[in-house]
């Protein structure tokens, strides 16, 4: 195996035991921080940081920095400079909403652990041509859930694809997702929602984090 292959090997394994990965738009290296001291402190061992603000680089740099036992990714990475920026900052892991092919071959090249976004077949094969194997099923809910993820995953089961889903996953359909042998992992957008963070409601956020934490162990 190349250097990319490698690496997402290890990703996959790592987001299939931490199995519920909070995604989190932070606007500063403090709430990141807390956060993510959160999440450690409560068995949830690991974040997607997205890279929809400009602390993004800064908060995933401290955060590796502080609880380096933490699996901490990078999100939205749409352009080949925020790739960069994402794993220079320390990132294990990386993905993208959508499939940029540009962007897919840098990820190889450079041996970074990246997974770009799919909704439809065609997507899942030009992605597993240029090499990925873990792949985000985006938007999930809103293209059909879990009956149009286990369709598409069904021609391709032979090839050992790992898929991601996220966009309208809840703590009340997790599980469903989680049952799918091929999901490695789901987003958890629900967790640690700005609002939230802005309100400084951190005890809420917490009990979410316990809630999903339940949910990993089924």
């Amino acid at each position: 195996m190349n250097a990319y292959q490698t690496n997402s090997a290890a990703t996959i394994k790592a987001l299939s035991q931490i199995k519920i990965v909070p995604v989190l738009v932070l606007e500063t290296v403090t709430d990141g921080v807390k956060i993510c001291e959160l999440f450690n402190r409560l068995g949830l061992p690991g974040a997607e940081i997205t890279f929809r603000t400009k602390a993004a680089p800064e908060i995933i740099r401290e955060v590796c920095k502080q609880f380096p036992a933490l699996t901490v990714g990078a999100g939205t990475i749409l352009n080949i400079t925020d790739l960069h920026r994402a794993f220079e900052a320390g990132a294990k892991f990386a993905v993208a909403p959508g499939l940029n092919p540009t962007v897919l071959r840098e990820a190889v090249k450079s041996g970074y652990a990246f997974s770009p976004g799919v909704c439809t077949p065609s997507e899942v094969e030009q992605a597993y041509e240029l090499g990925a194997t873990l792949l985000k099923f985006f938007h999930a809910e809103a293209v059909g859930g879990v009956t149009t993820l286990k369709a598409i995953i069904a021609p391709y089961k032979h090839l050992g694809i790992k898929f991601m889903p996220t966009g309208g996953i809840t703590a009340a359909n997790a599980v469903e997702y989680l049952s799918v042998p091929e999901v490695a992992a789901v987003g958890g957008t629900w967790l640690g929602k700005s609002s939230d963070i802005a309100a400084g409601k951190w005890d809420v956020i917490a009990e979410g984090i316990k809630t999903a934490v339940q949910i990993a162990a089924r």
